[in-house]
C-alpha cells in the first residue's frame, strides 16, 4: 500500500487528557475513527490489524471443533420474552418496526442459536456440537469510555456448544481455556492475561474471564501470588482461600488484600460461562438419549471481543513513541521509507523494492511522499508501529543495501538488496 494514497491522517498532538493509550494511538495514527460515544470506524490500517485478530480467532475456534455460522443481528422481542431477558437486560437496544412488531438488536446470541439447534440437535448421536460467529454487537452502555476497549457497537466471536452431560461440557469448557490462552498468546498479551474466576454460570460456582491488565482496564481483580489465579472484584471480599491453591485470603486494616495477593486494574478481553440449561429450557431444546429419554441439551458459551482485544494489544504493546505491533497482526509486515533525494535512483530503487516485495506476497507499507522530512516519516513509523522498517537513501545505495531496524529496538542493520526477500521469508 502506499502512503501517500492511504484513506487516513496521522496526527501528532496527543488526544484529550483522560483518553487511553491505546484510543490515543489509535486515533492519532489514522487506525480509528470517533463517529460518536462509542461507535467507531475502522480505517484501512485499522481493519487490517481487525482482519489479523479475526484470522487467529477463527484458526482457533475451527480447530477446537466450532463450525462458522453467522444469526441475524435483528431479532424478535418474542425469544427475548421467553429468557426473561427483553427486561431484565439493560444494555439491550431495543427497536419498533411497522405495526405493533418490537425488535432487539443482537446484544448476545443465546436466543437465536438454541432455537436453531433445535431443528438440528434430536438424538444424543447429534452431540457433542459447537458452532460459532464473528459479528457486530450492540450493547447500550451508560458509560462507553477508553476508545474501543468500551463501546456500544464492536465486533464480537460468540461460540456455543451443545452436550448430553455436564461432563462433557466440563471437558470442552476445560479445552476452551486452553485454546483461548493460545489465541492470546498469538495476539501479544498472554503474558498480561490472567484466567479469572467470577460470579457463577448456572451450573457452576464460578465462571471464568480472561483479563489483562492494564491501566486502562475498568475492572479491579486480585492476583494470588502463589498460583497466580486472579479473582474478580465482585467475588473476591466473599472468599476466604484460594480456590485453586488454598491461599489464605487477608485483609488489611483499609478493607484491601494483605500480603500474598495483588490487586490490579484490568480488561476482560474473554469470558465463558457454563450454561446448563437456562436456554435450552425455555426453548424447549432436548434430545433423545440412548435409553430412548429424552433429556434437556446444556450448554456453555464463549466470547471475546475482537475490536477490543485490538485496543487491549496496543494498551500492552506501546511506548513513548507509539504502537509496536505483534508480527502476526501488524497491518504489514514492513514499512518500507524512502528518504528524499535529488538521485532519481533512490526512488526508483525503492520502488523495485516495493513491486519485487509485493510479487512476493509480503505485506508492505510504502512511504513514498515527497513532501515529509526522514523526521516526519521516522516519527510517523514509530506512531503506526509496523515490526520491521526498511529505509532506501542516498546512504545505504552507497553499500547497495537498505537500513533495516526494528520498532522498539535501536540496532540498526545495512542488509544487501539482494538479500531482502530472504530476509522476510
Amino acid at each position: 500500500m502506499l502512503q501517500s494514497k492511504i484513506f487516513s491522517k496521522t496526527n501528532k498532538n496527543k488526544l484529550a487528557e483522560g483518553e487511553s493509550v491505546s484510543n490515543d494511538l489509535l486515533a492519532r495514527a489514522g487506525f480509528i475513527d470517533q463517529l460518536m460515544a462509542g461507535v467507531f470506524s475502522f480505517l484501512p490500517l485499522g481493519f487490517l490489524v481487525l482482519k489479523n485478530i479475526e484470522k487467529i480467532i477463527r484458526e482457533n475456534m475451527e480447530n477446537a471443533g466450532g463450525q462458522e455460522i453467522l444469526m441475524p443481528v435483528l431479532q424478535p422481542k418474542e425469544n427475548w420474552l421467553k429468557t426473561g431477558r427483553w427486561t431484565s437486560l439493560d444494555v439491550l437496544f431495543k427497536l419498533k418496526g411497522s405495526g405493533d412488531k418490537e425488535y432487539a438488536l443482537g446484544a448476545t446470541h443465546e436466543e437465536v442459536v438454541s432455537p436453531l439447534a433445535k431443528k438440528v440437535i434430536f438424538s444424543y448421536r447429534d452431540l457433542p456440537m459447537s458452532v460459532f460467529q464473528i459479528q457486530t454487537k450492540f450493547r447500550d452502555e451508560l458509560r462507553a469510555k477508553s476508545g474501543i476497549l468500551r463501546t456500544r457497537e464492536f465486533l464480537m466471536k460468540d461460540m456455543y456448544s451443545f452436550h448430553a452431560s455436564q461432563e462433557d461440557l466440563d471437558k470442552y469448557y476445560d479445552k476452551i481455556i486452553k485454546v483461548y490462552f493460545n489465541i492470546f498468546k498469538e495476539l501479544g498479551i498472554r503474558n498480561k492475561t490472567y484466567l479469572t474466576l467470577a460470579s457463577g454460570g448456572s451450573f457452576s460456582k464460578y465462571s471464568h474471564e480472561f483479563q489483562m491488565v492494564t491501566e486502562a482496564g475498568e475492572d479491579l481483580i486480585y492476583i494470588c501470588q502463589k498460583c497466580k489465579t486472579a479473582i474478580n472484584k465482585e467475588i473476591f471480599f466473599e472468599i476466604k482461600n484460594c480456590p485453586n491453591c488454598n491461599n489464605l485470603n487477608k485483609f488489611s486494616a483499609q478493607g484491601g488484600p494483605a500480603s500474598g495477593w495483588e490487586e490490579k486494574k484490568a480488561v476482560e478481553v474473554g469470558n465463558i460461562f457454563k450454561l446448563g440449561t437456562k436456554y435450552s429450557a425455555p426453548f424447549d431444546l432436548k434430545f433423545r438419549d440412548k435409553d430412548a429419554s429424552e433429556k434437556p441439551v446444556i450448554m456453555g458459551c464463549y466470547g471475546i471481543g475482537l475490536s477490543r482485544a485490538l485496543g487491549a494489544v496496543v494498551e500492552a504493546n506501546c511506548d513513548e513513541k507509539g504502537i509496536m505491533w505483534p508480527k502476526k497482526i501488524a497491518p504489514f509486515t514492513g514499512h518500507l521509507i524512502e528518504l528524499k533525494s535529488k538521485r532519481k535512483i533512490v526512488k526508483n530503487t525503492a520502488q523495485k523494492i516495493y513491486q519485487d516485495l509485493k510479487k512476493e506476497g509480503i505485506k508492505v507499507l510504502y512511504d513514498d511522499r515527497e513532501d515529509k522530512s526522514a523526521g516526519e516519516k521516522f516519527a510517523e513509523a514509530d506512531l503506526i508501529g509496523i515490526p520491521l522498517r526498511i529505509i532506501v537513501s542516498e546512504k545505504t545505495l552507497e553499500k547497495k543495501s537498505v537500513e533495516i531496524k526494528e520498532r522498539g529496538k535501536n540496532i540498526v542493520k545495512f542488509v544487501k538488496i539482494k538479500q531482502l526477500i530472504k530476509i522476510f521469508k
